[in-house]
Formats: structure tokens, sequence, C-alpha cells
């Protein structure tokens, strides 16, 4: 990995994305977005997270964080195994998911090709994080992020993707809470 793509400043801001394997849909149902939502909120209250910006895309996330207890790695790595744990427990038991037995060989798939997976692999292990360094760079990450939704054509305007913080910007606290950045005003 290059070293473009670690957590060098334990403190810092970070930028980051990851991708569920080979890309899938999986956040197209509301049951899936909360199990995303509600991680969050549990590593807010009790894994040192700060959260700024997110967006929950139906392959990917985006976060710009900062890990109170310096340990950015862990705490992405805790989400990710939270929300793959809990999404594929969802997955299971859902007697509406039509693609349960696919989506399932599907992530068993790509487990099997990873050494350090017991059964299912369900996000990519990358993360790309990217520390953000300035006001100019944090501003574009979170038009980035905000934006997203919109390029990819799900919705004309940034607000009106339920699942990011782009509503959160228009004081619209109703799905998750963030953290202020201080000098968005």
């Amino acid at each position: 990995m290059s070293r473009k793509y670690k957590f060098h400043n334990l403190s810092g801001l970070y930028f980051v994305s990851f991708a569920t394997v080979y890309w899938l849909d999986i956040f197209t149902r509301q049951v899936y977005f909360s199990v995303l939502a509600d991680s969050v909120n549990y590593c807010r209250a009790e894994k040192g997270m700060e959260l700024y910006a997110y967006c929950f895309m139906p392959s990917h996330v985006h976060f710009i964080f900062r890990s109170a207890d310096e340990q950015p790695m862990e705490l992405i790595q805790a989400y990710k195994k939270h929300t793959a744990k809990k999404v594929l427990e969802t997955i299971k038991n859902n007697p509406q998911e039509s693609r349960k037995d696919w989506l399932l060989w599907m992530f068993e798939r790509a487990g099997k090709k990873q050494s350090n997976v017991s059964k299912y692999q369900f996000w990519q292990h990358h993360n790309k994080p990217i520390e953000l360094w300035s006001e100019k760079v944090i501003k574009q990450k979170i038009d980035y992020i905000h934006n997203n939704p919109v390029e990819s054509g799900f919705v004309t305007n940034a607000i009106d993707w339920k699942y990011s913080s782009a509503r959160n910007y228009q004081e619209d606290h109703t799905v998750l809470e963030i953290d202020s950045i201080g000098f968005f005003g």
C-alpha cells in the first residue's frame, strides 16, 4: 500500500471511502441504511468518533472524521467489522430480501479469496484515508461527499439524499448528528 493512503497523524482529520466487495449495491433498503446510521451513533458515543461529513451510497460510504482517542485506523476497522456482521445478519433474516442467496454467495466468494477471512467478506479491505490539512481541502472533500448522489444521478439536489450530511448543513439532523467543524458557520 502506498504511503499516501495511511493514517500518519493519529489526531488528524481524515477523508475516507470504503466500498462493499465487488461494489455490490447493498444499501438499497431502509433496514440496511439503519445499520450504518446506528453504527455511527455507537461509534460517536462509545469509540470517540467525531463525524463532520458523511454520505451512505448504495455500494460505499464516505466520512470526514477524527478519532478523539487518536486511533483512526482502529475506529474504521471496528466500524467496518460491526457493520459487516450486522448487515450480513440482517440480510439473512430479511424475508423481503429477494437477492439473499445471491448476496451471501457473493460475500462467501469474496471471503474465499482472502486468507484472513473465515467465511464472508463484506467490505473491501482498503479505506484510502486522506488527511485534510487546510480549510480549502476540507471544503472540497465535503462538496465531493455531498455531490456524490447528484453525480450518480440519484437526486438533483444534494440535500434531497436522505443519507448525507448535506442535510445537516441545512440544519436537518433527523438521520444523524454530526460534529461542527467550527469555521463553517
